[in-house]
């Protein structure tokens, strides 16, 4: 008896994955910035906003935004940010430029590499080395500071 050859074998296809994005569509992150959680979201890299930014939860920024930011939850600002305007939020990571005030009501963190043309005003700040910052800070509570 000979073998069954008549029609040639299946090629192994994969369903498409919906949940992931195309990597030629959204650029990497760098090493150094943190990816957004479920409940958060990305404004990335080569897209620039100008106008008032509002959300909720987390939001990764690593493009440009010309405007105001609020928030009542955590801004990250990615290593290719530029950001030119206000920002008032719970907390904020800076890792990319900002050229305005900051006002957050628990914590601010400067992280290495980034840069702030502008003043700051917080509860708690955290400045790590390598980090440029122009402009004054307010620490500390705003009952607990003098006049």
């Amino acid at each position: 008896m000979q073998p069954f050859d008549r029609f040639a074998p299946r090629e192994r296809t994969e369903p498409p994955q919906t949940n992931r994005p195309d990597p030629s569509v959204v650029p990497g992150l760098s090493n150094h910035t943190s990816m957004p959680t479920q409940s958060g979201a990305l404004l990335s890299r080569g897209v620039s906003i100008k106008g008032s930014v509002k959300f909720l939860n987390k939001l990764l920024i690593d493009g440009m935004v010309e405007g105001t930011i609020e928030s009542t939850g955590t801004l990250m600002i990615g290593e290719h940010a530029c950001i030119r305007g206000e920002i008032r939020t719970k907390s904020v990571d800076v890792r990319g430029t900002v050229e305005g005030n900051i006002f957050v009501t628990d914590r601010c963190e400067l992280h290495a590499g980034c840069t702030l043309r502008g003043d700051i005003e917080a509860p708690r700040l955290v400045v790590n080395d390598n980090v440029t910052f122009l402009g004054m800070a307010k620490v500390g509570r705003g009952e607990s500071l003098p006049a």
